[in-house]
């Protein structure tokens, strides 16, 4: 009896802030019916409106990504990730040299080459400018989209024959504005001509063969360039023995500026080395704008679906006015209120954005399946793989981004739950149980 009697005389301890009894009663409030004042549905579509803004922004998201990952990686395909240019393109030591840089770490593949202006004239009479690239045959490999467009006749016959042979290789879009195919004949016009011990030979003509026709996946690409072997290209453009740039592939080309300082080493004090980050500077700015303005766009809906919640609070704070003023008076302080009515704007935020997660994060992991199954369901085509050179909609999810998603849409439901729950702490008792 005198431990009982003890405990009873002790005072008991407050509940702490967020305790069980504020959750108990911000989600009964929630639950409640609508002749009780509730606001279920307002709550529903506050819910879901946060859950489709949070599911929508993740999508696009991570199709740019897609879109961007894709496009980037068939440019630097096409195009090398370093370019050593300097002196050391017409050192007596320049194989050494290019030893010298394939052994860096970090890069898988070394290819000199030449790239010069050229007209070139199709059997129609059809003309087009654009570059000729010369490369060795063994450096097609190096270009994935480009090689595995090229049948295996076009692999084989390319470079075959005196100083490298007649065979060229065209792209899909020259090849159609050329009106040409493998196997036809192509002339080849340099307006600059080629420099000789006489000086300048003017302009120089060929005819050349269409050995293959290949796709990089990038229609630009296809549609200005030519590729010849290497002997050939500087045989015709006046060229013999020279290299224009030294082009390299590395293993992590968004890492590149790590490898710099070694391949410039390599290559010799006076080299001059540059990435693709510098020539493509433009299209990486462009692709960099882009993404943030997609962003601000986006977490502005996603904002102004949380502000939803403040009209269900709103209502809330409006119906519960006779409670309010009773837990007052029993003792709850006014940063209680202000934390039920938080807590239940925070919880609707919250489901919300878990449920924008979860439908985001499926449909991007399956929009191939899903892209698929509506072309059967509607037989129509949504993408069209000849215009885009692929199978399905591409979509990388980002951690980073999701993460942020994330953060955005719990941070602008808490902001939105918390005006109207201000309002509530502030609520006199004395004024709201008047005019009960």
């Amino acid at each position: 009896m005198t431990d009982v009697a003890s405990a009873a005389s002790k005072p008991l301890k407050p509940a702490g802030p967020f305790s069980a009894w504020e959750f108990g009663l911000a989600l009964r409030y929630l639950r409640a019916r609508r002749k009780e004042g509730g606001i279920a549905l307002i709550a529903i579509i506050s819910y879901v409106a946060i859950a489709l803004a949070v599911m929508a922004l993740i999508t696009v998201m991570s199709i740019m990504a897609g879109f961007r990952s894709e496009l980037l990686s068939r440019m630097l395909s096409f195009n090398g990730h370093v370019y050593v240019q300097g002196q050391v393109l017409y050192s007596p030591e320049r194989e050494q040299a290019v030893q010298r840089i394939k052994d860096v770490p970090g890069v898988i593949h070394v290819s000199p080459l030449t790239e010069s202006i050229g007209v070139f004239r199709g059997r129609n009479g059809a003309v087009s400018g654009g570059y000729v690239r010369g490369i060795r045959p063994s450096d097609l490999t190096s270009m994935t989209y480009v090689y595995d467009s090229l049948t295996p006749a076009a692999r084989r016959s390319f470079g075959q024959g005196a100083y490298g042979g007649d065979n060229v290789l065209i792209g899909k879009a020259l090849a159609q504005t050329l009106g040409l195919e493998a196997g036809d004949p192509i002339t080849l016009y340099s307006p600059t001509g080629a420099d000789s011990a006489f000086g300048n030979l003017g302009g120089l003509e060929k005819t050349y063969v269409v050995g293959g026709v290949f796709s990089s996946g990038a229609s630009d690409f296809d549609q200005a360039f030519v590729f010849m072997p290497l002997e050939q290209a500087q045989l015709f453009f006046g060229k013999e023995g020279l290299w224009d740039v030294i082009e390299l592939k590395v293993q992590e080309p968004d890492k590149v500026q790590n490898l710099l300082a070694p391949i410039r080493q390599a290559a010799g004090g006076d080299a001059f080395v540059s990435d693709w980050r510098d020539r493509l500077a433009a299209f990486w700015g462009a692709l960099k704008v882009e993404r943030v303005a997609m962003s601000i766009i986006l977490g502005l809906v996603v904002a102004i679906a949380a502000l939803n919640i403040i009209s269900g609070i709103v209502m809330l704070v409006k119906n519960k006015t006779r409670d309010i003023a009773i837990l007052r008076t029993v003792g709850a302080s006014q940063f209680s209120m202000l934390r039920i009515f938080f807590i239940a704007g925070a919880t609707i935020g919250t489901l919300g954005t878990l449920t924008g997660l979860a439908l985001g994060l499926l449909f991007c992991l399956n929009i191939g399946a899903i892209q698929h199954f509506l072309e059967a369901l509607l037989g129509v085509q949504l993408f069209n793989a000849d215009v885009y050179m692929l199978d399905s909609i591409p979509a990388l999810v980002d951690p980073l981004d999701v993460f942020w998603v994330t953060i955005w849409s719990f941070f602008m439901s808490c902001v939105a739950g918390l005006i109207p729950s201000w309002q509530a702490a502030k609520l006199d008792p004395v004024e709201a149980l008047r005019y009960e």
